[in-house]
């Protein structure tokens, strides 16, 4: 099992934040995981951050950032994030390098984000094992580090060690960490809340991570998508998007079954649900008005369907998002 083995069980992570660490690489690290547990309705993800020392970390905008906990005194979990930016030379010594490698060890697999790839192959851990940094770094990264096998990729996966390359390349990677253990679906929908249509890949093998490369990849089902999309609250029937995309349905439910493992009806209703949840947390509209506005066709088929799918009536869920 890997943390990107098909699973239902939340993440325990830990974030290390070094100082003049990108604002940008830990948000794309840390709001993924947040959308991922909104959309989901669950505990996908539970994280910690903690510092060398406990101290908060300025970033290279300025803002620092808090700490839980100092890295001697933080919780073992399942995976560990070493997020470093500028200077981590200066910021980790030689003492603190092998506080690090010690402490590693009490996780599953690591991932260094940006210059975190650094202290990985400072610490010993990348010796003999593809891994990626920066662009503006790789020079001199291969130049200090010949027995690591550099690849220009976004981000680079080799076991149980994962290098990404910088912010959005690390935004790649969380969609893809999502996609492989969550399901596409919730990485598409994670995706669509930043509405990102990046269509990078990391390697030749890489899965889908956002519907601008679907478009690519399989345009069917990324244009019935959008139909739904375009019809939340007048529904369209799977009949009617087969017609306008020249397909029959069986067609439909074999690609969308083949793309995204769920039936076209349900993708749709997810879709549906997903709105209506937003509706729920984010406005003050009746319930029956959001039930109409995402095409249910009465408040007790549509609090009966939110509850299946969320564990929870609309006015629960409302209750507790406060």
């Amino acid at each position: 099992m890997t943390i990107f083995s098909v699973s239902d069980q939340s993440l325990r992570v830990c974030l290390l934040v070094l100082p003049e660490s990108s604002m940008m690489s830990l948000a794309s690290t840390l709001d993924t995981m947040r959308a991922a547990n909104r959309i989901a309705s669950r505990t996908l993800f539970e994280w910690q951050i903690v510092t060398l020392d406990g101290d908060p970390a300025t970033l290279t905008c300025g803002i620092p950032v808090a700490a839980q906990s100092k890295l001697a005194e933080a919780q073992a979990g399942d995976v560990i994030f070493v997020i470093a930016g500028f200077n981590q030379d200066k910021h980790v010594n030689k003492k603190q390098l092998k506080l690090i490698k010690i402490f590693i060890r009490s996780f599953n697999s690591v991932v260094g984000i940006e210059a975190g790839s650094w202290i990985l192959a400072r610490c010993g851990l990348l010796s003999g094992k593809a891994a990626t940094t920066h662009w503006e770094d790789q020079e001199e990264f291969a130049r200090q580090f010949p027995r690591i096998d550099l690849k220009a990729d976004r981000f680079v996966i080799d076991g149980n060690i994962c290098t990404t390359g910088g912010s959005s390349p690390t935004f790649d990677f969380m969609l893809y960490l999502i996609r492989t253990r969550y399901g596409y679906p919730i990485a598409l929908e994670v995706s669509s809340a930043f509405i990102y249509d990046g269509v990078h890949s990391a390697t030749d093998t890489q899965p889908l991570v956002s519907l601008g490369m679907l478009e690519n990849n399989e345009p069917r089902v990324a244009a019935a998508i959008q139909l739904m999309e375009q019809h939340i609250d007048e529904t369209i029937s799977m009949a009617e998007i087969a017609e306008q995309l020249n397909l029959s349905v069986r067609m439909l439910e074999y690609l969308f079954t083949q793309t995204l493992n769920l039936p076209p009806g349900a993708y749709y209703r997810r879709l549906r649900l997903q709105t209506a949840r937003r509706m729920v947390v984010d406005t003050r509209l009746q319930l029956q008005e959001i039930a109409i506005r995402t095409g249910f066709n009465s408040l007790s088929s549509f609090s009966r369907l939110f509850r299946k799918y969320y564990q929870q009536s609309p006015g629960e869920c409302r209750r507790l998002a406060g």
